[in-house]
């Protein structure tokens, strides 16, 4: 089979689909690597490196769409990628459909079958791609929380931990998966006063008890959420539906309740995002100002620390990539339910329910 491995055209976006390990595991197993030059400059990671591998190099993303059988990449494909997809093609990426539409129904009309890594679940049934990027955002939430808190940034001027004889930030983290668990124990590590949030009183417990004093888990509803809101100088987004776009946990009207200069980081903006007032947002212009309150939506946190979240990316979807190299798509859907998860979209057919429930179109199982 022919792979392929475009260079990410989002903006600030430093993460590359495979390194040079993965090349080197697909050669050897008789299957071609087309790469893109320059692809994985923005991890540290040279040419050379994936030619020593066996790849091969290609000048333009154009011709990698134009050859391969499968294509791999970190991030949903960018507009000036669409009409490049063709019937039969397999692609395997972050999709995040239920929060565009358009890259929904471009997809559909392509004829191609989407596999997102974020929808892929175990034998277990953890999200295995989703976690290790769950992970970075999860950190970096609070390091970027801690930056736009300052007052040249429009922030309250808060340090996280405050210091002896001034109280510390207290943040609010609304979602006790992945992401939020990393931003609890970061927080935590501050010094500031934390509250993780949870419908899931099982997980709570968990949280309980493997958090440091100075978080607390509290049940999530809309009069803790708004008490939540009176008190938070950050707050941080974390809600996750799998393939369905997140719920608004915090309403514009709530925004009212928070003091001015306070910061919210929506991390689940990739999926619609859980607070009513959040956009997306670039590194590049990363937070606009609703009410007085900072807003950071980021839809590509983790491609901001481009060498850490590849690594960690490509160590999870490595076995993946190998079975679809291996099998092809159709046979891979019929023998792995972890890949059969995956598929969101089949030669026209929407094949997740989330997907098609939030757009309202025919879904095919």
């Amino acid at each position: 089979m022919i792979v392929g491995i475009p260079k990410e055209v989002k903006e600030d976006e430093y993460r590359v689909a495979m390194l040079p390990v993965g090349v080197e595991e697909l050669t050897s197993r008789g299957h071609k690597v087309l790469i893109q030059e320059g692809a994985g400059l923005g991890s540290g990671l040279a040419d050379q490196l994936y030619l020593d591998a066996g790849a091969e190099m290609i000048s333009t993303g154009a011709e990698i769409f134009q050859r391969a059988d499968l294509i791999v990449k970190v991030k949903e494909p960018m507009q000036s990628e669409w009409s490049l997809i063709r019937a039969g093609q397999t692609l395997f990426t972050y999709f995040h459909f239920a929060a565009d539409r358009a890259l929904t129904e471009s997809m559909i009309q392509s004829g191609a079958s989407c596999l997102a890594y974020e929808t892929l679940r175990d034998s277990q049934g953890r999200l295995p791609l989703l976690t290790p990027m769950s992970e970075v955002a999860g950190r970096m939430s609070i390091q970027e929380g801690a930056k736009f808190l300052e007052r040249p940034q429009m922030g309250r001027g808060i340090l996280l931990g405050g210091v002896p004889g001034v109280a510390p930030a207290h943040i609010t983290i609304l979602g006790g998966g992945v992401v939020g668990t990393n931003a609890a124990r970061i927080a935590a590590g501050f010094r500031a006063d934390v509250a993780i949030l949870d419908v899931n009183l099982d997980r709570l417990r968990y949280l309980d008890d493997v958090m440091p004093p100075n978080v607390n888990a509290l049940f999530s509803d809309r009069h803790t959420i708004r008490d939540q809101l009176s008190r938070a100088d950050l707050v941080i987004g974390s809600v996750l539906i799998p393939g369905a776009k997140a719920p608004y946990l915090v309403r514009k009207d709530d925004l009212k309740l928070m003091k001015p200069g306070s910061v919210i980081i929506d991390v689940a903006i990739d999926q619609g995002g859980c607070v009513e007032t959040s956009r997306p947002t670039t590194h590049r212009q990363p937070t606009y100002i609703v009410d007085d309150v900072v807003h950071y939506c980021v839809t590509n946190m983790p491609g901001a620390v481009g060498r850490t979240s590849t690594f960690a990316l490509c160590n999870v979807t490595l076995p993946w990539i190998v079975q679809l190299a291996e099998n092809g798509v159709d046979r891979c859907i019929i023998n792995s339910k972890p890949l059969r998860d995956s598929l969101n979209i089949h030669r026209g057919n929407v094949t997740n329910q989330a997907v098609a429930q939030t757009f309202g179109m025919p879904y095919v199982e």
